[in-house]
């Protein structure tokens, strides 16, 4: 099971990834001054930040098979999930108004003037395999971490 909560967590990573690369391209910091993002960087930089270390921990837990490095993972993970929650709220309206507003994409490159979220970008496919590949390795490092399954 942690080989599968590796590939989980692996998969997780490229969507963020992706995300991340969309936000900064589209000019997300820079928006940060003008209040146009409504993603802030800190959580954006935390939420990654953790999540990378997580994984470490959870390759190095993988090697070492040290259930502590299974609990340190699955704690690493709690604000992760925390933070994602709180930039998919966050998202959300901006998804909403692209839905409702059916802006034009040419129109909202970083030379716009940054009038439009850099997170208006993500693909909604994305953001949900994203969610969904989250909470599974959330569950399979718990799982792996109770001793559940085997390791």
């Amino acid at each position: 099971m942690d080989i599968t909560a590796l590939i989980t967590w692996v998969i997780t990573a490229l969507g963020g990834f992706y995300m991340l690369g969309t936000w900064i391209q589209r000019g997300g910091i820079r928006q940060q001054q003008s209040g146009t993002s409504r993603l802030p960087a800190p959580v954006v930089f935390g939420h990654f930040a953790l999540a990378a270390i997580g994984l470490v921990v959870w390759i190095i837990y993988i090697v070492a098979d040290e259930s502590a490095l299974a609990w340190t993972s699955f704690a690493l993970l709690l604000p992760v999930a925390l933070l994602g929650f709180v930039m998919l709220a966050r998202w959300i309206p901006v998804y909403r108004d692209r839905a409702t507003a059916g802006a034009p994409a040419a129109a909202t490159g970083p030379g716009a003037g940054g009038t439009v979220p850099a997170e208006r970008h993500f693909p909604v496919v994305v953001v949900l395999a994203h969610g969904l590949f989250a909470v599974a390795t959330l569950v399979l490092v718990l799982l792996t971490a109770l001793g559940i399954g085997g390791s």
